[in-house]
Order: C-alpha cells, then structure tokens, then sequence
C-alpha cells in the first residue's frame, strides 16, 4: 500500500493521534504525518503511506492555506482561545474595514515572527512548550516566515465592540504560526489579540474537497477500496521537472550512483528521473563534488 492519503484531522486529535489510528485501520505501520497540527485545529493533513513516507518532507515544506478567526480585546498565553488570559482590553474598539485591511496589507510578504512558547520549537534541545510548562520563559530565536495573501473575509464596512472579531484566509510558506500573526494584526491596531479558531484549508497540492475523516477511511477499508482514495506521489513532487532516463543510465541510477550533473539542476533544487512514467528517484547537486549529482530520495517502483 503505497500513496498520499488527504485526511481531515477533527478536532481534539493530535497529528500523532491520527497516525496511531491509521495504522490500526489500514494494517500497516509505514505511516506518517506531513507536520502536526494543534489538537483544537482541524483540517488538511497528508497522510504518507508505504514508500510515500519517502516525500513526506516536500509535503511538509509546502504552502499552506487557513482561515482563521482573530479576536481583538485579549491575548493569551498560547496566543489562541484555549490559554489563560495574560492582558485584556474591555474598552470599546472601532475599525473601519480600510484599518484591518491595511494591517494586514503591512503582514504580507516576508514578515519576521518569534515562535510562541506554547510550541514545538526546540531550544537548546528542549521543546519550546516543555519551558512554558514549567513557568521557565526563554529566549526564542526569531525566523522569517512568507504570507503570500491575507484575505478579509467578513464584508462589514465596521467592526465595533469590546471585543472585536473578523475572520481571514492566509496562504503561507511553512513555519509559519497564525496565532502569532493573529496577535501581530492586534499590535498593528493598537490592542492585544489572540485567534480565536483555525482551519487548515490546504496544505500544498491537497485541499479540503479531496480529505477523507478517520471514519471514512475505514469504511473505505472495510470494503476494500481503500487504494481508491490513495493519490500518487507525483502529487507531491508537481515543482520539480521530470527527465526521463536513459537506457544506458537504469543500472547506475537502480544502484543510487554519482552522475554528471543535469543542466535543470541549475534553476531547479532536484530534479525528478522518471522510467517509463514512474518515478525512481530525485537527484540534487552534489553538496561537495562539483558537476556532479546524487540522489536525494530513491523510489523504485519494486520497493
């Protein structure tokens, strides 16, 4: 059993919940998640199965797309509804929609984030969260994330209250956390936020129309038509270029070799080498031996 699998992840599962359960359903242990999402977030989440836990990586370092709500009025010590209060504003707010959306016009493109301490980023070794647990604040090292798009959803021309709420859509590169940029849309108004909902609507070529829950799967399974909702890994690997191999290149790319390098290689990170349609490996230039090209993944198609 080889593929993608597009699950929808429910709410209160972990992505670690998902897998375990998975590979009680589909009998197998080779299964594996594309990055987690919090258990209080549902939505997109690639499953890799078989030989496709290979090109986990490349499903994981691809765009995202959420919607989102952000509530204006109080931040919180994991930044979304679930943490405990840390400063609140009940005094009344009003935004004309030419505010929020020039807030959110000022976060998109590259943006600098520091990660939240309720999170999974390791630090000197330790998870972010394990200090928070322990009331132990430490430095976080700051990374730039890309937002491709922030959309205002809600139409009003208004938003007025103690607590202000309206819902966006972002497109995102990886690494990037929406809690964050929900309390970076409040500093930018002049008033503490937290998000108040996630969903994850995409997550690189996989969107929300295409997931299968838990439940589905295994009614899937049951009938033995489980390999109908299995996507192939070219799925995945839709921004590298394909090069059909040589005949005289089969055994030294069957045995993972050294070859010269391949010209595509000089705007393209990897480049996919395909025999009669089907994918058998992805080759990189080689990190220390100029010319020349390795293999990044091998995926034989008799693996």
């Amino acid at each position: 059993m080889n593929g993608i699998l597009p699950l929808w992840k429910e709410k209160g599962m972990t992505s670690h919940d998902c897998v375990f359960k998975l590979r009680k359903i589909l009998r197998t242990k080779k299964v594996g998640h594309t990055g987690t999402l919090d258990p209080e977030v549902e939505g997109v989440l690639p499953i890799c199965i078989g030989k496709a836990t290979k090109v986990a990586s490349y499903v994981t370092d691809a765009g995202k797309e959420y919607i989102a709500k952000v509530s204006i009025g109080r931040s919180t010590e994991t930044e979304d509804a679930q943490g405990e209060t840390v400063t609140s504003d009940n005094s009344y707010k009003e935004f004309t929609r030419a505010q929020i959306m020039e807030a959110l016009h000022k976060l998109t493109g590259e943006i600098t984030q520091i990660p939240p301490m309720y999170s999974a980023v390791k630090v000197k070794g330790k998870r972010l969260y394990e200090y928070a647990r322990k009331g132990i604040e430490v430095e976080r090292p700051e990374r730039k994330v890309q937002i491709h798009q922030i959309e205002l959803l809600d139409e009003e021309e208004n938003f007025a209250g103690e607590q202000v709420t309206f819902s966006i859509r972002v497109s995102c590169g990886k690494g990037t956390y929406i809690r964050t940029l929900a309390v970076q849309i409040g500093e930018l108004l002049g008033y503490p936020a937290h998000m108040e909902k996630l969903v994850r609507t995409a997550s690189g070529n996989f969107r929300q129309a295409e997931c299968k829950t838990l439940a589905e799967v295994a009614e899937f399974m049951e009938a033995e038509i489980v390999d109908s909702i299995l996507l192939p890994i070219e799925n995945v690997l839709t921004d590298f270029p394909k090069v059909e191999i040589d005949t005289s290149d089969i055994e030294h790319i069957k045995n993972g070799q050294v070859l010269p390098a391949h010209p595509l290689l000089n705007d393209y990170p990897s480049i996919i080498m395909t025999y009669e349609k089907k994918i058998w490996a992805i080759y990189q230039n080689h990190p220390t031996k100029p010319g020349l090209m390795k293999p990044e993944k091998m995926l034989l198609p008799n693996e």
